[in-house]
């Protein structure tokens, strides 16, 4: 049996398994982990929790993307 919840992503829901970690999602959006800053809940993930973390019904994530430039 599957569970699924609606997460919001940068203010959009997204229905995922319960199972996928943060680090799944990076993933299924095909989004560079090493080039963005995570924050969940209004507090920043450490790159290290990527594979830990979990969500629950109505989480929010906010996706920002870090640019170089000069």
């Amino acid at each position: 049996m599957q569970n699924y919840l609606t997460i919001f992503i940068n203010g959009e829901p997204f229905s995922c398994d319960s199972s996928m970690s943060l680090f799944d999602i990076l993933i299924y959006f095909n989004v560079e982990v090493n080039s963005i800053v995570v924050e969940y809940n209004n507090s920043i993930v450490d790159k290290t929790q990527f594979n830990t973390l979990y969500f629950n019904q109505n989480d929010c994530i906010e996706l920002i993307s870090i640019v170089g430039g000069g």
